[in-house]
């Protein structure tokens, strides 16, 4: 009998080896730089042996050594989307969790890989985890954050991400319906922006191979050419719509009760031990297949199934009207219509080093809104993102910058151009809206 602390100690051992040889790979014989290293994406843990256990991205799959019950499977991302494409195929009954290595991108294409599957609504109760690998890590920043630990970046960011992956505790994750014109729909996990954040978020692109910084580099270069935008903005504000009850398929009904929102991921490392609340079930592998990709890692595809009316199966946004109808009465207007920035949010973090919520966490049901009017200075706009380094720019008193916490929210652009994006990804520009689902997902949490 192994005990938790042993297995715990070689699964830590496993996984810092592992983000070392990203992080330094000159020093592990790897001719691949770091840079290109950390745009992987790890499947973690495998388990019909209830052990999980960390990969090293230069690898494809193959069992841990000092554990012989534990396995996992790498897989290279290539281009973009490829990602969606890997979770949209997958057999996710052989895995325990996905762990994605890199920046908010690829945990973006992820999420919508899982919500285009036919059976999302259990794809989606997959636990993820994040390590940070790219220039833009909110959500392991905001993960850092809601374990309570002290602020952290860069190695020290990555090794805290590390060891919450290896408590395995899992906690619910709300995600954020979005709608665009073109009658597409994504789910979003971080935020939606308009204005001047996205303009800094994709216009830094160009200086991503200096980090985390390119952000505030992006944020000298535009406030030098302050931009303003004009458009519509409307709300649903969280006192005129309450959370979905439980028992919707934002809260599914549980059989036990539990003090704690996290649930239990390393009761699987413990042989013989029975499952804790919301751990999900042994399961068996039937009649798979396996494919390659180009990189030779072996992709294992869904057994087939009848085909099932997706609308009949597809998730409602109860809070959202047509995008060409009128916003219920319900909604708040916002009366101005020049803005420089709109910014809706749902984790603590914008960056790493941007504390933008400071109350927020990963379930609290919220979409947290903020926009700047027309009419603030470029050192009063610079003042705020300073001040948000240390999550103190709601106490500047700036008469341009307003905040609400809202369910629901739609943005019409008027000016002819402008960027929005989704997590940090440029989407379609024009009408948009979204609005909150409490808990839909799951995420391995400190």
């Amino acid at each position: 009998m192994i005990s938790q602390c042993h297995i715990l100690e070689s699964v830590c051992r496993d996984l810092f080896t592992s983000v070392w040889e990203v992080k330094h790979p000159s020093k592990t014989g790897q001719a691949e730089s770091a840079e290109s290293a950390v745009q992987h994406s790890l499947y973690l843990g495998l388990s019909t042996q209830h052990c999980i256990t960390a990969s090293s991205p230069f690898s494809t799959q193959q069992t841990n050594s000092s554990n012989k019950r534990s396995k996992w499977e790498t897989s290279v991302v290539e281009h973009k989307n490829h990602a969606r494409e890997l979770v949209r195929k997958a057999d996710l009954s052989q895995w325990d969790a996905l762990v994605i290595m890199s920046g908010d991108g690829l945990l973006f294409e992820v999420i919508n890989g899982l919500m285009e599957r036919e059976d999302w609504k259990q794809a989606i109760q997959t636990p993820l985890g994040i390590l940070p690998g790219g220039s833009g890590n909110a959500l392991s920043a905001s993960i850092h954050h809601y374990s309570q630990s002290l602020p952290a970046w860069n190695e020290e960011l990555l090794l805290s991400c590390g060891f919450i992956i290896c408590k395995g505790l899992v906690g619910p994750l709300d995600l954020v319906s979005v709608h665009l014109a073109s009658t597409q729909r994504l789910f979003s996990f971080l935020s939606l922006a308009w204005g001047f954040v996205a303009d800094v978020d994709i216009e830094s692109e160009k200086y991503r191979h200096v980090g985390a910084i390119r952000f505030l580099m992006g944020t000298l270069v535009r406030l030098a050419s302050l931009r303003v935008y004009q458009g519509r903005l409307a709300y649903l504000p969280v006192k005129e719509a309450p959370k979905p009850p439980k028992g919707s398929i934002n809260h599914p009904p549980s059989t036990t009760q539990h003090p704690s929102h996290c649930l239990s991921l390393p009761c699987r490392l413990i042989p013989n031990s029975s499952p804790k609340l919301g751990s999900r079930p042994v399961r068996t592998n039937l009649n798979q297949n396996t494919v390659s990709n180009s990189s030779n890692n072996v992709i294992t595809n869904m057994r087939p199934e009848p085909k099932k009316d997706r609308k009949a199966t597809a998730l409602v946004d109860s809070l959202l009207p047509a995008l060409d109808q009128p916003v219920p009465e319900s909604w708040t207007v916002v009366k101005e219509e020049d803005f420089v920035l709109v910014l809706a949010i749902y984790q603590s973090h914008l960056a790493e080093d941007l504390w933008t919520v400071p109350e927020a966490t990963a379930d609290d049901g919220l979409i947290h809104l903020f926009y700047v009017t027309a009419g603030i200075s470029r050192p009063a706009l610079l003042r705020l993102f300073l001040a948000m380094e240390k999550g103190a720019h709601l106490a500047c008193g700036c008469p341009h910058l307003v905040y609400e916490k809202v369910r629901a929210l739609r943005l019409e652009p008027i000016s002819p151009q402008g960027m929005i994006t989704v997590d940090g990804e440029v989407v379609e520009y024009g009408p948009v809206q979204a609005q909150i689902h409490p808990g839909l997902a799951r995420l391995i949490c400190g």
